[in-house]
């Protein structure tokens, strides 16, 4: 049986009508993550499109950071271990949580398409979900970014400027 990839994108927001094909493109980008991190078996993700009083919310809860930010990542693994997903016998890797409006204003205050952002807030996301993290800086974020600049080239998004966080 070939391995599946299911990926539940809801839209609980209403501040941002996400484009046509924005879905499409979550899931290519989450496909081609684990197709470049040579992930074995099924597997299924959950994206949230938000605003920023939801991302805030939750980001105060769940990080205590009394802040929004642009996309949260809650995974679902560790070393590599997933939770299954008994009726589908998937990896459970965890949500994503991105913020429309956020991605809104960073696809404006970096000079790229609002699918560019979209795309590598999922990219950024799906690569926490398995497990890389990039907080203490050094090679490791490094390592990141580089992965993450090589799956949205894959899908056609590549960087058209310099771009640092």
């Amino acid at each position: 049986m070939k391995d599946k990839i299911k990926v539940i994108i809801s839209d609980d927001q209403k501040d941002v009508k996400i484009p046509t094909g924005t879905r499409m493109l979550v899931r290519r980008c989450c496909n081609a993550v684990l197709k470049n991190e040579k992930f074995e078996g099924s597997a299924e993700i959950s994206v949230r499109f938000v605003n920023n009083e939801e991302i805030h919310r939750l980001n105060k809860e769940f990080r205590n950071v009394d802040s929004s930010t642009d996309v949260l990542s809650f995974p679902l693994g560790e070393n590599g271990e997933y939770d299954i997903n008994n009726d589908t016998g998937a990896k459970m890797l965890g949500d994503i949580v991105i913020s429309v409006e956020t991605a809104v204003a960073q696809s404006q205050d970096y000079g790229h398409s609002f699918q560019r952002e979209i795309a590598f807030l999922t990219v950024h996301s799906m690569l926490h979900l398995l497990g890389y993290d990039h907080v203490n800086g050094g090679l490791e974020a490094v390592r990141m970014r580089e992965k993450e600049e090589y799956v949205l080239m894959q899908i056609g998004l590549p960087r058209s400027n310099s771009y640092t966080e």
